[in-house]
């Protein structure tokens, strides 16, 4: 199965490193895409600019009004993403935690994947309206 690990940290934190702790952390977390990479399980990766350039759209009204920066209720960030291929949700945590060990502090979270492929299904089998997403 494919899982997402989602990267929250305080970006005011992240953004404080000096550019050989940065070097330092991302070296660390080679060794951990170095590992999945061999094993054929590491996904895309990737490293999210800073909330100040984030764009939002709030889909609460017709038109949705786009907004400049982010807009969640949270005091850590969305920072970047990992998409692994695991047998079990043991195996990703335990890829979680190697993670962790390299880059510690924040949180990550673990979500099972499910694929989507919108040119695969059929017309008839889409919803009125054309989704919510």
């Amino acid at each position: 199965m494919l899982y997402a690990i989602l990267c929250y940290h305080d970006e005011d934190v992240v953004g404080c490193w000096s550019k050989a702790e940065d070097d330092a952390v991302m070296a660390r977390l080679s060794v951990v895409h170095g590992k999945l990479a061999r094993e054929g399980r590491l996904g895309p990766v990737a490293r999210l600019l800073p909330t100040t350039a984030a764009t939002t759209l709030r889909k609460d009204s017709d038109p949705p009004v786009v907004l400049d920066g982010p807009f969640a209720e949270t005091k850590e960030q969305l920072l970047g993403f990992y998409l692994i291929e695991c047998a079990s949700l043991d195996q990703a945590i335990e890829a979680a935690r190697d993670l962790a060990r390299a880059n510690p502090g924040g949180a990550y979270e673990i979500r099972p994947v499910e694929r989507y492929h919108p040119d695969s299904r059929p017309p008839q089998d889409l919803p009125a309206g054309g989704g919510s997403a």
